[in-house]
C-alpha cells in the first residue's frame, strides 16, 4: 500500500503572517466557487499576532480542519487532496506538544457533523499512517488518543468498534514508559530464564523469525551498529533474541547466524503469540528496556535505538 509524500508544510508555519493571510484568502475564495467538488484543501488563517513558530504550529494543528466539511461525502472521492492533507497534518504533530496533538486528534475524531462514510475513511487513514508497520509515520502515541475518540463515537456500531478496540488494547500493552510484560524463554540447551532475571543497564528485546528477509536485514543492522555492539561488549546492554513460533528445527538452522554474546532463545509455550503478551503486528520487533524493565522504546528501528542511546 502506497503512502503519500510529506509536503513542506513547515514553511506555512514559518512564513510571515501577512503572506499567510493572503494565501488563505485565495484558497477560501476557491472553495466558495467549488461547492460541489473538492478541488483544494484550505488551511486556517494563522493570526498575525502569533509570530513564534511554536505558537503558529499549535494554532495550525488546532484549527487544521476548520474549512473541511466532513458531512460532505465528496471528500472520500478525492484522496489525492484529503489523504495528502492528513499526511501533512500528522507531520505537523512533531512541532507541537503532545497535549496539543492529543487534543487535536480527539477533536478530529469527534463524530459530530461528520457523515459516517467520511468518518470511516478518516479511520482508515489513521490506521494506515499511524499503525501499519510499513508506514514511515507510524506512531502509537498519536494513535492511542485517536482510538479512544473512535471508541466514544456514536456513529459506529459495536461491530465496527471491534478492530479499533483490539488496536487500542495492543497499543496500551508494553507502552513506552510502562513496565514490560515478563515472560520465560528457553535456550537451545533446554535451560530456561525470564526477562526480569536479566541484569544490564539496557536490555534489547529482539523478537524475530530467522529466515525472513526483514529479520535478516535487522540482524545485519544490529551486528554492524557500532553503538550497540560496543555496549554489548562493555556489558552495558544485553540482547535477548527471541523466536516466538513453533518450528524449532527451522530456528536451530539459524543459530550460528546470531552473535554468541547474545541470548538466543525461543518461547517454548508461545505465550507471546497465543496470549498476545506483545504486539507482533510485524516481525521483527525491537523493544529497548531500561534496567528496571521499563519500556524505553517500543517497536523501534535499529537507527532509532542507536540514536536514543547516543543521546544518553
Amino acid at each position: 500500500m502506497s503512502h503519500k509524500n510529506y509536503l513542506p508544510i513547515v514553511l506555512v508555519v514559518l512564513c510571515s503572517a501577512c503572506g499567510n493571510t493572503q494565501y488563505h484568502k485565495v484558497q477560501a475564495a476557491d472553495v466558495q466557487s467549488h461547492r460541489d467538488t473538492i478541488s483544494t484543501f484550505v488551511l486556517p488563517t494563522i493570526p498575525n499576532i502569533l509570530t513564534k513558530p511554536e505558537a503558529r504550529a499549535s494554532y495550525l494543528v488546532e484549527h487544521y480542519w476548520d474549512y473541511t466539511n466532513f458531512a460532505d461525502t465528496n471528500y472520500i472521492h478525492h484522496p489525492d487532496i484529503v489523504e495528502q492533507a492528513w499526511v501533512n497534518y500528522i507531520d505537523l504533530m512533531k512541532l507541537v506538544p503532545y497535549s496539543t496533538a492529543e487534543s487535536s486528534l480527539t477533536n478530529m475524531f469527534n463524530d459530530k457533523g461528520k457523515h459516517k462514510k467520511c468518518y470511516l475513511y478518516l479511520m482508515e487513514l489513521a490506521e494506515k499512517y499511524l499503525y501499519e508497520p510499513n508506514s514511515p509515520m507510524r506512531n502509537e502515541e498519536l494513535y492511542i488518543p485517536t482510538l479512544k475518540a473512535i471508541l466514544n463515537s456514536h456513529v459506529l456500531d459495536e461491530s465496527e468498534k471491534i478492530r479499533p478496540r483490539n488496536h487500542l488494547e495492543l497499543a496500551l500493552r508494553n507502552r513506552q514508559g510502562t513496565p514490560a510484560t515478563d515472560f520465560s524463554y528457553t535456550l537451545a540447551s533446554g535451560k530456561q530464564g525470564t526477562l526480569y532475571t536479566l541484569e544490564a543497564p539496557y536490555i534489547l528485546l529482539y523478537i524475530n523469525n530467522p529466515g525472513c528477509h526483514a529479520c535478516e536485514e535487522t540482524l545485519n543492522e544490529l551486528r554492524n551498529n557500532t553503538t550497540i555492539t560496543q555496549m554489548v561488549a562493555n556489558g552495558q546492554m544485553t540482547i535477548l533474541s527471541l523466536y516466538p513460533d513453533e518450528n524449532l528445527n527451522e530456528w536451530k538452522k539459524y543459530l550460528n547466524a546470531f552473535p554468541a554474546e547474545w541470548i538466543n532463545a525461543y518461547d517454548a509455550k508461545q505465550r507471546l503469540t497465543k496470549q498476545r503478551l506483545y504486539d507482533l503486528k510485524a516481525i521483527p520487533t525491537l523493544y529497548l528496556l531500561g534496567k528496571d524493565k521499563t519500556v524505553l522504546l517500543k517497536d523501534a528501528s535499529v537507527s532509532q535505538i542507536a540514536h536514543y542511546l547516543i543521546g544518553k
